[in-house]
């Protein structure tokens, strides 16, 4: 991290202001060479100068440039930021100016692995700035700021905190036991531990799964046989004609998407080709698509026609689904009801139609209660929103689960130690005290350039 890296730091198009950042060692001097009006190596950190930038005496660009020295900046290091017109040939001809005087472009991401690497955020922390940036409701703003501001990561924290604890009184226990007035490990006292422990992880893995829901959104499936209405409830729910209508079976072929925002939670609705035995080889394709696309849906809404019995192609979806969080969806009911409800045994059934919108309002408010909405909207939103992250946590649940068996089987305190290091480790993985180059480097990568 000896040199000097610069990138564009703001969307690339047609803008009143463009700002291209500069971070290292160097970052002054660099942008210096290039600054008219005044010596950028002279003025006072965090203040804004007024001038222009220059290339070989040739004015590209009225700027103002931000001066902001370590350590007290997003990186630690001294950093520049160069705010010019907003448009893509100027932006790119200043980002060039700096390229060519020393600065190198930076990789994706790698401000703020900068910004981690010097100690200024952790992990969490780490992440929760791309959360932020890619949040797309009020909720997962609140929750990206949660983490940002440390409150997630102050969990883990107090967890190691209490792990190493017990560790260092144990070994305390075994290399000097002569000490009298030293704290004793009993097995009473660390079942007890070991129970809070575990009562707080499974709490912060609780809160995570609802995080995935507030970050991620719900994946929601609409599946069902031709011509039942699938199309007709995808536009309503989204409030715009996106897949297109008609009375002729096998109209969709491919899957449609759209997104909704419901209560701060953003449903990915995806309408599927109708699911029916066919030869159409176009149709087929699609048909198996929608199957395919089953094992990883949250949320499947299946579509039945009121004014039909249950076929066996019905029957056929509903033995696929039956692992699957599912909500059947009666359509139709402004027809004779013909359908044969006893086919359909202990189900979330909403009724309805798309003629008068009858039903819509219940089936979201049915979602919001099999996805805990409510409890989602009472929490304090600080919690593990990285799969990975939440999959350390649930690693470490288990070592726990094991110790608190070991204390039943009165297994030697010793041989425990160990069991509690490795839980100690991994809590460290997950807040980047313990890491290695590879996870930094994959972690980062999905970050934007100029972040």
């Amino acid at each position: 991290m000896n040199d000097t890296i610069a990138a564009i730091s703001t969307a690339l198009g047609v803008g009143a202001i463009s700002i291209i950042r500069v971070s290292g060692e160097e970052a002054i001097n660099i942008v210096n060479k290039i600054f008219k009006e005044k010596n950028l190596k002279k003025v006072n950190s965090h203040t804004i100068n007024y001038g222009h930038i220059v290339d070989n005496n040739n004015i590209i660009d009225e700027v103002l440039v931000s001066v902001m020295k370590k350590p007290n900046t997003f990186t630690k290091e001294d950093v520049v930021e160069i705010n010019c017109h907003g448009g893509i040939a100027t932006t790119k001809k200043v980002l060039e100016i700096v390229l060519k005087n020393g600065a190198r472009l930076a990789q994706p991401g790698e401000f703020t692995k900068r910004a981690f690497l010097n100690g200024r955020i952790n992990l969490i922390e780490a992440d929760a700035v791309m959360d932020l940036i890619e949040s797309k409701t009020e909720t997962a703003r609140k929750a990206s700021i949660n983490s940002l501001e440390g409150k997630t990561s102050d969990k883990i924290k107090k967890l190691r905190e209490q792990l190493v604890k017990i560790i260092s009184n144990i070994e305390v226990n075994i290399d000097y036991p002569e000490y009298e007035d030293i704290e004793v490990v009993t097995i009473k006292k660390m079942k007890t531990t070991i129970k809070i422990i575990k009562n707080e992880l499974v709490k912060i893995i609780n809160e995570s799964e609802n995080g995935k829901i507030i970050k991620e959104g719900i994946k929601v499936l609409i599946l069902g046989r031709p011509n039942v209405g699938k199309s007709s409830i995808l536009n309503k729910l989204i409030n715009e004609e996106k897949a297109i209508v008609t009375d002729i079976e096998g109209t969709t072929r491919d899957i449609v998407e759209g997104s909704i925002n419901l209560d701060g939670i953003i449903l990915n609705i995806i309408d599927t080709a109708g699911i029916r035995q066919t030869e159409d080889i176009i149709e087929k394709i699609g048909v198996n698509k929608s199957l395919n696309l089953i094992k990883e849906a949250d949320l499947i809404i299946l579509v039945l026609n009121n004014s039909e019995e249950i076929k066996k192609d019905d029957e056929e979806i509903i033995n696929k689904i039956k692992d699957i969080k599912n909500i059947i969806y009666i359509n139709k009911t402004d027809l004779n009801r013909k359908i044969n409800l006893n086919k359909i045994k202990d189900k979330n059934i909403v009724f309805g139609n798309t003629v008068k919108d009858d039903g819509l309002n219940e089936l979201k408010n049915k979602i919001k209660d099999m996805f805990n909405f409510e409890q989602i909207e009472q929490s304090d939103l600080s919690y593990l929103s990285n799969s990975w992250q939440i999959s350390l946590m649930k690693e470490v649940l288990k070592n726990i689960k094991e110790i608190e068996d070991s204390i039943k089987k009165e297994i030697p305190i010793d041989m425990i130690e160990t069991d509690l290091k490795k839980s100690w480790d991994i809590l460290g993985e997950i807040i980047g005290e313990t890491y290695s180059e590879e996870l930094i480097d994959q972690i980062f990568s999905r970050f934007c350039l100029g972040k």
